[in-house]
């Protein structure tokens, strides 16, 4: 299960980003995850709470968003989607192709919650940083 490393990196990421931009607390983690990538989401999500459980992250909620794999046809120019269509183009039947996306894992974004000076209660803000 290459999962598990991967979310192990996904995770070192993290913490060295908050580390270097003095972010004291992350509250969620937007991860990109592409059909074509062979990582599979569900592996990701039961892999994430082992791996952040004795870190600063323990708390932070992982939102996983599915980047479709989409393919540009070397014979015809058209666009379509790789998994639905079996990696051929379903204007002209070939095989010939460019993949455009989906073959990627990333960190999207990171959100944080800082301490606000106006708010007069005491919470907490949610902001956004990358």
């Amino acid at each position: 299960m290459h999962e598990m490393s991967i979310v192990r990196a996904m995770v070192n990421t993290v913490l060295q980003f908050c580390k270097d931009n003095n972010v004291p607390k992350v509250s969620e983690i937007v991860m990109q995850i592409g059909e074509l990538s062979l990582v599979i989401p569900e592996y990701v999500e039961k892999v994430y709470p082992v791996v952040v459980k004795n870190t600063e992250l323990k708390d932070a909620k992982l939102i996983i968003e599915m980047v479709e794999g989409l393919a540009e046809c070397d014979d015809c120019d058209e666009i379509f989607n790789v998994v639905e269509t079996k990696g051929y183009c379903p204007n002209c039947g070939s095989f010939n192709k460019q993949v455009l996306s989906g073959k990627d894992v990333c960190v999207k974004e990171i959100h944080t919650f800082e301490e606000s000076a106006e708010n007069k209660e005491g919470g907490l803000q949610q902001t956004e940083g990358q």
